[in-house]
């Protein structure tokens, strides 16, 4: 694969992620322009939508749910037609969340996700996130003394 298109795929992740900071009519300019319709997002969606709906009803839980979402690539790393990036999220929880109503309290976890480009777009998608991290710090699972009662 030609250089150029290595730093062309890198450059559509960077901007998906950034417009993730820049809300849910950012977010879906952006589903619409770089992302396949019949994506395949290798993620756990509720809502049993698949392709890019899903990927959007994803975006909007989580826009609800954290409206600051903040995500800084920590490493963006490009290998064939995959580019991987190791990101950190931050938010404040002002909306329901996996069924946690808000607490107003601040998040900070790790995700990293895996891209494989075709024909220029983002066909497929793998991600893991730090959900227990999430959980932890909004009070839904007790930790230190309250996990051992």
């Amino acid at each position: 694969m030609p250089a150029g298109q290595e730093t062309s795929n890198k450059a559509t992740v960077r901007r998906f992620h950034d417009a993730l900071s820049g809300g849910p009519e950012l977010v879906s300019q952006a589903i619409d322009e770089i992302v396949a319709p019949d994506v395949l997002f290798h993620a756990p969606v509720p809502t049993g939508s698949t392709g890019a709906q899903a990927l959007r009803q994803v975006v909007t839980v989580l826009s609800r749910a954290f409206p600051d979402l903040h995500v800084a690539i920590e490493d963006l790393i490009e290998e064939g037609d995959k580019v991987v990036g190791r990101n950190s999220v931050t938010g404040t929880h002002q909306g329901e969340y996996m069924g946690l109503p808000p607490t107003g309290k601040s998040v900070s976890y790790q995700e990293i996700f895996i891209f494989r480009f075709a024909s220029g777009r983002i066909a497929e998608i793998w991600g893991v996130v730090d959900v227990l991290s999430q959980l932890k710090q909004l009070g839904a699972i007790p930790t230190g003394k309250e996990a051992a009662i």
